[in-house]
């Protein structure tokens, strides 16, 4: 069976009988799918529970010697095949192998292939079988922009996202009303991110959530007592959950405490996404929402058609929040963007909604 030349090459670190970690991906495309499970040595199959520390790192550290891993071929179709097992090539002869979590430095071997780590990796699919995430898994992955997570909860060690300053989206999927690794996730992201609920199959998310930026100060008193101080609603945002579980009534209750602390950008797009997809989103919160949004459309807006994103656009004139000079505003920024396209929804939305109604005839009938 020979694989295409975007196939993924894997190694692993056996765990256990059935578990396995993985501990450095090679590949030439930036964007990737991990599988979830690998056919064993000696029969079965590993699961892919554990990310190593520094797994995506431009220079890892610490990586297992080839004699104690087992090296894959992954096709895009995510079946894959063993091609090297305890430094032995298949068809070699394989010594049985033990477990040895404190192995030295891997060898030169994997020199001639391409990591997919660092500024190389853009977009990346976690399997449902992932329930670690190693320390510094992704430092300084300054390209990673996407990350998509299944079902399970995660565990995660320090400074996973550390420098991923690109990262601005994370796609679970599951259901909103499912236990995730989404609490794992943001609570290791300091930075402002967006969050999707969309299981595998669905056309668009049923919730999407952002989760500001916020900043923590630590300062000792003369009493030498530590205080921790938060600037912004981010870290709030990011506690809005029990047993893994989002709360939604929670997360919808924090907007009205204030958020002039918080970037507005930001605040506007969870505005919009939190009014796009409505999950369990009471009118009480969506009034506050809905002022805010429309008090702060061009920011919307401006983001939408820089990433030319004209089915958001839709959607945003569909939440009926514009006014004549919001109008007004949004046609100028998209003559200004050269969004033709935008321009016209635009221009036809505002032609329904303020298009003067022709007048009744009456008619006077003189006997």
């Amino acid at each position: 069976m020979a694989y295409p030349e975007n196939a993924l090459t894997l190694d692993i670190l056996p765990l256990s009988a059935d578990t396995a970690r993985l501990v450095r991906v090679y590949g030439t495309e930036p964007c990737i799918a991990l599988p979830g499970t690998l056919p064993a040595p000696e029969g079965g199959s590993f699961a892919v529970t554990e990310l190593g520390d520094y797994c995506f790192s431009e220079k890892p550290r610490s990586l297992p010697a080839a004699d104690k891993t087992c090296r894959y071929e992954a096709a895009p179709d995510g079946t894959a095949r063993l091609i090297r097992a305890f430094g032995q090539a298949i068809g070699g002869t394989c010594r049985r192998y033990d477990f040895d979590f404190d192995a030295p430095a891997a060898g030169s071997d994997a020199d001639d292939l391409h990591p997919v780590c660092g500024n190389f990796l853009e977009e990346l699919t976690l399997p449902d079988s992932l329930q670690v995430v190693g320390s510094c898994a992704f430092y300084n992955c300054r390209k990673l922009r996407l990350l998509t997570v299944g079902t399970g909860s995660l565990t995660m060690g320090s400074d996973v996202f550390l420098n991923c300053f690109a990262l601005e989206t994370i796609r679970v999927q599951a259901g909103p009303e499912e236990p995730t690794g989404l609490f794992a996730l943001v609570n290791n992201i300091t930075e402002a991110v967006r969050a999707e609920f969309c299981p595998a199959g669905t056309a668009a998310p049923l919730a999407a959530l952002w989760y500001p930026a916020y900043w923590e100060d630590i300062e000792e008193t003369p009493a030498h007592i530590l205080l921790h101080t938060f600037s912004g609603q981010g870290y709030h945002y990011r506690q809005c959950f029990l047993e893994n579980k989002f709360l939604p009534a929670e997360y919808d209750a924090i907007f009205p405490q204030g958020h002039d602390a918080d970037d507005a950008n930001v605040m506007a797009m969870l505005c919009f996404d939190r009014l796009r997809y409505p999950w369990q989103l009471t009118e009480a919160a969506a009034g506050h929402y809905r002022a805010f949004l429309a008090a702060n459309t061009d920011r919307v807006l401006a983001r939408l058609l820089k990433a030319q994103d004209n089915d958001a656009v839709r959607a945003l004139i569909a939440l009926d929040v514009l006014d004549k000079d919001g109008f007004a505003e949004a046609s100028a920024l998209a003559a200004k963007a050269g969004n033709a396209a935008a321009a016209a929804l635009l221009a036809d939305a505002e032609h329904k909604k303020y298009a003067p109604q022709p007048k009744k005839q009456r008619y006077d009938f003189d006997f």
